[in-house]
C-alpha cells in the first residue's frame, strides 16, 4: 500500500531532524515522499522534475518497476549472508561488470567512496608485493573530489573538505588538468598511482581533455605508475558510454564505481586488472555488507539495462537533445558563461552563485544542485525523455530570468 503525501507533516519532520540528526547536510526545505520516473512529489503534493536523481544514483528513475520487482523478490528470500559464504549473485554481477569494463576482478563494497578507498589500498598493496616499498605516492588533480574517508579525502583537492581533518594521507601531489606538462613532472618512480575522474563532477562537471588523457597514458608508460579512474559519477552510462575513461582512450588499472550501480540500493565496487588482483591476499581488505544478495540483484538489473536494454543508445540520443536545448538557453541568458559535460551529465557555469538559481528553480518545479560555487549541475535519470528535458530547460530558463531580474 502506497503512503499518501498527506500522511506526513513536513514541519514535524524538519523539527525532528533538527533535534536528532547530525546537521551535516544543507537541505532544501521541501520533504520528498514519492517518486515516479523523473518526477518526485513533496508532502504538499507538489511535483518536481528531479534533475539531481539522488546525485546520480537513481539511474533508472524513481520507483522503476523492474528494479522494484527484483528488490522485493530478493527481500522475501535472503538479503544478507556475509562474505564468509558464497551466494549466487556476486559472481554474476562481477562477470557483467567485466563485460562492461574489461577489468578482470571486482571487490564489492557499499559506496563510491569505499570503492576509491579500496583502489588506493590495492595500488599500494601491488607495489608492496613487488618489493617496491618506496612507491607510495599519489598524483591527483585540482578540482578533484573522490570522497570523504581519509584516503579518498587525501586525493580530494578542495581545502574546504580537507583542512578540518588534517593531517591526511601524505605523499599526494595535485596537478592542473589544463597543464599536461605538470603531470609529467609530478609522476615519478615513487608514484603508486595517478588518480582521476574522467569528468570531474563535484569540481564543476569538467571533462578531461584528450591531450591530458594522452599525458596520463604517457606518464604511466614511462614510470609504471598505475592509473585509477574514479567513474563513480561519470560511469555506468551517464555519458552515453559505459565508462568515460574508455572514450578518452584510457585503460585504467583500477576503477571505482558506485552511485548508479544499484539504482538506489547502496553498492559500490572496485574493478581491478588481474595483475593487481594477484598482489592482494585474503584479509587485506573487506566489507561486512559489501556484495550482499539484495545489492547484487539490484546491480545485475541495472547493468543488464546497459548491456542489453538499449540504455546507452538512449542516453546518447537524449544527451544530444539536452546539449541543443542548453545551447539555446545559453544564447538567451547572459549569465551563462560556459556549458560543460556529456550525455546526461551537464554543468552550466554562471557569473553568480549557482545556489541562487537552484533556489529559484525549486518553486518552479525543478530540482538541480549547485557545485563548485558557480556551476548548476544537472544529473537527470538516464531514462529521461526529450519532452522532460524540454520541460526542465524551460523551468531553468524561468529561474534564471527571475534571478536576473531580482524577482526572488
Amino acid at each position: 500500500m502506497t503512503t499518501t503525501a498527506s500522511a506526513f507533516d513536513a514541519g514535524q519532520i524538519r523539527q525532528s531532524e533538527a533535534a536528532h540528526v547530525l546537521p551535516i547536510y544543507r537541505r532544501a526545505p521541501i520533504v520528498l515522499v514519492r517518486g515516479q520516473g523523473a518526477r518526485v512529489w513533496d508532502t504538499e503534493g507538489r511535483e518536481y522534475l528531479d534533475f539531481t536523481s539522488g546525485v546520480g544514483v537513481a539511474a533508472l528513475g524513481h520507483a522503476n518497476p523492474g528494479l522494484a520487482k527484483v528488490i522485493a523478490e530478493q527481500a522475501t528470500v535472503l538479503v544478507h549472508t556475509s562474505n564468509l559464504f558464497f551466494h549466487p549473485y556476486q559472481s554474476e554481477l562481477a562477470e557483467k561488470l567485466f563485460r562492461l569494463s574489461g577489468l578482470d576482478r571486482v571487490f564489492f563494497c557499499n559506496s563510491g567512496t569505499e570503492a576509491v578507498e579500496a583502489c588506493l589500498k590495492f595500488a599500494r598493496r601491488y607495489w608492496f608485493t613487488r618489493g617496491e616499498t618506496s612507491r607510495t605516492k599519489f598524483v591527483a588533480l585540482q578540482h578533484a573530489f573522490h570522497g570523504r574517508t581519509f584516503g579518498s579525502l587525501s586525493v580530494t583537492a578542495d581545502p574546504h573538505y580537507r583542512e578540518p581533518f588534517g593531517p591526511l594521507v601524505s605523499g599526494v601531489t595535485f596537478v592542473d588538468a589544463s597543464d599536461p606538462a605538470s603531470l609529467d613532472a609530478a609522476v615519478t618512480d615513487e608514484t603508486a598511482a595517478i588518480v582521476l575522474e574522467p569528468i570531474q563532477g563535484e569540481g564543476g562537471v569538467r571533462p578531461l581533455s584528450r591531450e591530458f588523457a594522452d599525458a596520463v597514458r604517457a606518464a604511466a608508460e614511462r614510470t609504471g605508475a598505475l592509473v585509477i579512474a574514479d567513474e563513480v559519477q561519470s560511469g555506468l552510462g551517464r555519458t552515453g558510454y559505459a565508462f568515460y575513461a574508455q572514450e578518452l582512450g584510457l585503460a585504467p588499472d583500477l576503477m571505482a564505481i558506485g552511485k548508479a550501480l544499484g539504482g538506489g540500493v547502496p553498492i559500490g565496487a572496485a574493478l581491478v586488472r588481474e595483475r593487481i588482483a594477484a598482489a592482494v591476499s585474503p584479509g587485506d581488505h573487506g566489507s561486512t555488507y559489501g556484495g550482499n544478495l539484495l545489492a547484487c540483484r539490484a546491480g545485475i538489473y541495472v547493468v543488464d539495462q546497459l548491456l542489453e536494454g538499449g540504455l546507452l543508445e538512449h542516453v546518447q540520443r537524449v544527451g544530444a537533445h539536452f546539449e541543443r536545448r542548453l545551447t539555446e538557453l545559453a544564447s538567451k541568458q547572459p549569465m551563462v558563461k560556459e556549458l560543460r559535460g556529456v550525455g546526461v551529465m551537464r554543468g552550466i557555469e554562471v557569473d553568480r552563485p549557482a545556489a541562487d538559481i537552484v533556489e529559484a528553480a525549486g518553486p518552479l518545479g525543478l530540482l538541480a544542485n549547485a557545485t563548485s560555487k558557480t556551476v548548476v549541475r544537472l544529473l537527470p535519470p538516464l531514462t529521461i525523455t526529450e519532452t522532460e528535458i524540454d520541460e526542465a530547460v524551460s523551468r531553468l530558463d524561468a529561474a534564471m530570468t527571475a534571478v536576473a531580474g531580482g524577482a526572488r
